[in-house]
């Protein structure tokens, strides 16, 4: 049958939105769809059906597309397998949200397509699993709940994981690979773009390298997935289009021993090196288990390892109280705030994924008004997505409020 059907690799379904979350598992490296793919339960509910398409069958994601008012599209890395759906979708006059955590594609489809969905008025809304939701509503639930104007924003992420360690699927490993081995051709994406640099208010947030946190006790490194480059896109747009204060952004990740911290660095510098060579990429994706130090494997983790899992995202933000000038003083507010949740890679993406569908299905009149590609912060700014995460497990809370 040749390539078919794919169904580990390009497998769309119109779900009809009669399944609950915990019916659907999409793997956190986009690299499967677990409605019939063996990663959640082996068999669904009668009243949902199935369609089978194929990416080299252009035909057949077009009928898939006719027939479904939203595609949740789980299947990476995106660079290979994402841009004939988010095609299909666009011309066919349907909706698409996905889970990829890969700059590059997500910022070439917003050129590619952005222009043509308006047209159409249908939302593409990519990063929509825990790359990058947590961050990108995050900070918006932070400037939110600030008293004033929030103007910077550090993040830091923390993994919990039970006594039988972690384990991440390989798929988000080849995402890394091939996103890193081409770090050149997303710069002259950037560069071909000519934007203007978002503006920014108070003082300019410096990105800190490896440190110490005091707030949290904790070691922290410099977080290198998709949060920053979503976040960012999603300010720009607040501010172009809505004009509001954009917000600075870093991201981090904790590590509780300096042995971790030293530990990734040698993986960094390992990953850093075989990743500049096509055959240093084709060992790496081969061997993730080796390069990676046990963290990625081609199984991806047990079931027990995703039931113990958990995340905890603390955003420290600051900014000005109503009627203090910026452009002088220095901040005098600080606020802290909290998103946390169940494993991310299974259970909290699929939540923010199948909630984002359900929002974008339930909440159209706050959406903005044409239809264009767009980041979550930017698509559901004003809809009631944060309240639905809260419902479902994914809770979002303040710390701390105050003046300083």
């Amino acid at each position: 049958m040749g390539k078919k059907f794919l169904p580990r690799a390009q497998h769309q379904l119109d779900i009809n939105w009669r399944i609950k979350d915990s019916d659907l598992k999409a793997d956190g490296s986009s690299s499967s769809m677990s409605l019939n793919c063996g990663l959640g339960r082996p068999t669904l509910s009668s009243e949902v059906g199935m369609i089978v398409c194929d990416i080299t069958n252009p035909a057949s994601l077009d009928e898939m597309a006719k027939q479904a008012t939203v595609v949740l599209n789980c299947v990476g890395p995106y660079r290979f397998y994402g841009e004939p759906v988010v095609k299909a979708c666009v011309e066919n006059g349907t909706s698409y949200i996905d889970i990829c955590g890969e700059p590059q594609f997500l910022e070439l489809m917003y050129w590619k397509y952005h222009e043509k969905a308006a047209e159409k008025g249908v939302y593409i809304i990519g990063s929509s699993g825990f790359d990058s939701i947590p961050a990108d509503l995050g900070v918006l639930y932070t400037r939110n709940k600030m008293n004033g104007t929030l103007t910077a924003v550090e993040s830091f992420l923390t993994l919990h994981v039970g006594p039988e360690g972690m384990c991440i699927h390989d798929g988000t490993w080849k995402s890394a690979v091939n996103g890193f081995g081409d770090r050149s051709n997303l710069k002259i994406l950037r560069n071909e773009s000519n934007l203007k640099p978002v503006p920014f208010v108070g003082p300019k947030l410096k990105r800190r390298p490896i440190s110490y946190c005091r707030e949290l006790s904790t070691y922290t490194i410099p977080f290198l997935g998709s949060d920053v480059s979503v976040v960012k896109r999603t300010q720009r747009y607040l501010h172009e289009n809505l004009e509001e204060t954009p917000v600075q952004y870093a991201a981090y990740v904790t590590m509780e021993r300096i042995t971790s911290v030293i530990k990734l660095m040698f993986a960094g510098f390992l990953f850093s090196f075989f990743v500049k060579f096509s055959i240093g990429r084709q060992l790496l994706i081969k061997f993730p288990w080796l390069f990676s130090f046990g963290y990625f494997s081609k199984q991806g983790p047990t079931q027990k390892q995703i039931d113990s899992a958990s995340f905890t995202m603390t955003f420290f933000g600051q900014g000005y109280s109503q009627g203090l000038p910026t452009d002088k003083s220095k901040p005098n507010i600080r606020i802290c705030t909290q998103v946390k949740g169940p494993d991310a890679g299974y259970i909290a993406t699929s939540i923010a994924m199948v909630q984002a569908a359900v929002t974008l299905l339930n909440d159209a009149s706050n959406l903005p008004k044409t239809g264009g590609v767009f980041t979550p912060g930017a698509a559901f700014s004003r809809t009631r997505l944060i309240d639905r995460l809260n419902q479902r497990g994914i809770e979002f809370s303040v710390l701390s409020n105050s003046e300083v």
